[in-house]
C-alpha cells in the first residue's frame, strides 16, 4: 500500500511500511500539518496491523535531517492555549505510536533535534546513521520539550543524563547517543534503512501476537513496581497459551519446520 500526503511519503516493503517525513526544505520540521499527517498515518498503520497486512513500521526523514525540530516560525506567535493544543497533538502522536501492536523503528538519518528527538523517542527503538545528531535544545528558545521529551528521555537514558541534556540544550553525536542508550545501533548512512528493514523483516517472521504482547508488557511494565510488572508478565504469558499461534509455533519447533503464524485475533492480548 502507498498513501499520499502533503508532507509525508508512505511505502510498503512487503509487511514493512516506511514513513518518510518529506519537508526537506524545512529539514522536516514538525508543523501542525505534518503532526496531523503522521497521526493519521499511524492510525492507518494500526488498522492494517489489525488486519494482518502490516508487521512493522519505520520512520525516517528525507534529505539530511530526520526532524530538525518543531517549526519555530509557526510556533513564534502561538498563544498559551495554542501551545497547549500543539503539545497535546504531539503527545497523542507519541501515545499512538507506543500503542501500535507492531514494532516501530526510528531510522534517524540526520538531525533529530527537539521534536525530532521526541518523535524518535516515541518509537520502540532507534537506529542512527553515523551523521545523526540528537538533542533537546528547547531551553535555548526559552521553553522545554513539549512532545514527551522530558519523560521519554529520562526513561531511556536515566534522570541525570536527561537533566543534563534538557537543561543545557547539548547536541550529541550518534556515537554518544549509542553510548548512553539513546540509540540501539549506529550504521553508515547507506546501510541505515536496509538494516532497519532487515530487523523488521526478522520480527515479521515471529508470532505477531507474541510480538504485540511483548511490546505491551514491556511498555506497561516499565511504569510499574517490579512485583506488579512480573504479575503482568505471568498473566500475558499464560494467556498466549490460548492462541493458535502458540500451538503452531511449538508444533513447528517440535516438527523442525518453519512456523506458519496467522496472527488471528483471539485471547492473546494482555
Amino acid at each position: 500500500m502507498t498513501t499520499s500526503f502533503e508532507s509525508l511519503l508512505s511505502a510498503d516493503h512487503g509487511p514493512v511500511r516506511v514513513l518518510t517525513l518529506n519537508r526537506p526544505q524545512a529539514l522536516n520540521a514538525l508543523d501542525v500539518t505534518l503532526v496531523r499527517e503522521l497521526t493519521e498515518a499511524v492510525r492507518i498503520a494500526g488498522a492494517d496491523a489489525a488486519e494482518g497486512r502490516l508487521r512493522a513500521l519505520i520512520l525516517t526523514g528525507a534529505g539530511k535531517a530526520f526532524v530538525a525540530g518543531a517549526d519555530i516560525a509557526a510556533m513564534h506567535e502561538m498563544s498559551e492555549d495554542e501551545a497547549r493544543e500543539f503539545s497535546r497533538q504531539g503527545h497523542t502522536l507519541g501515545e499512538r505510536l507506543a500503542a501500535l501492536p507492531i514494532p516501530v523503528i526510528a531510522a534517524v538519518n540526520g538531525f533529530a533535534l527537539g521534536g525530532g528527538c521526541e518523535l524518535a523517542l516515541a518509537c520502540d527503538f532507534i537506529y542512527a546513521s553515523e551523521a545523526a545528531k540528537f538533542g533537546q535544545p528547547e531551553v535555548k528558545l526559552g521553553v522545554i520539550p513539549g512532545f514527551g521529551g522530558t519523560q521519554r528521555l529520562l526513561r531511556r537514558v536515566g534522570l541525570a543524563r536527561a537533566l543534563e541534556l534538557c537543561m543545557s540544550g547539548e547536541i550529541i553525536n550518534a556515537a554518544e547517543a549509542l553510548r548512553i542508550g539513546l540509540a540501539n545501533k549506529v550504521l553508515p548512512a547507506d546501510q541505515l534503512l536496509p538494516a532497519a528493514i532487515k530487523t523488521c523483516e526478522t520480527i515479521a517472521q515471529m508470532g505477531p501476537q507474541a510480538v504485540a504482547v511483548a511490546k505491551s508488557v514491556l511498555h506497561r511494565g516499565s511504569e510499574l513496581p517490579l512485583a506488579a510488572a512480573n504479575s503482568l508478565e505471568i498473566d500475558a504469558f499464560a494467556r498466549l497459551f490460548s492462541t493458535a499461534d502458540q500451538r503452531e509455533g511449538m508444533a513447528a519447533f517440535l516438527g523442525k519446520r518453519p512456523a506458519a503464524f496467522t496472527g488471528r485475533p483471539d485471547h492473546g492480548q494482555p
